[in-house]
């Protein structure tokens, strides 16, 4: 069994709550503004959803990244240098 929420029901709020935050934002918008506002919300959440969609590729495995940089060179590394004998 699912719940399902009405509607109008976002956050526990009813419609005239809702009504109410909208006209509150026009008022401290305006009519011009809110367009703008919405688009650029639009736009925020379905970049959101498409990076979260994403696989991660910069990522390294776990193992492979450590193991390099824990490792100092050492001076012997089995090349000679002249007149080390």
């Amino acid at each position: 069994m699912t719940f399902s929420a009405p509607p109008l029901a976002i956050f526990n709020l009813g419609g005239t709550e809702l009504v109410l935050i909208l006209l509150l934002a026009l008022l401290l918008f305006g009519g011009k503004r809110l367009p703008e506002l919405a688009k650029g919300l639009g736009q925020a959440i379905r970049e959101f959803k498409k990076a979260n969609s994403e696989e991660p590729e910069s990522k390294p495995a776990a193992g492979t990244d450590a193991s390099k940089t824990a490792e100092p060179k050492k001076p012997g590394n089995g090349t000679t240098t002249p007149g080390a004998n």
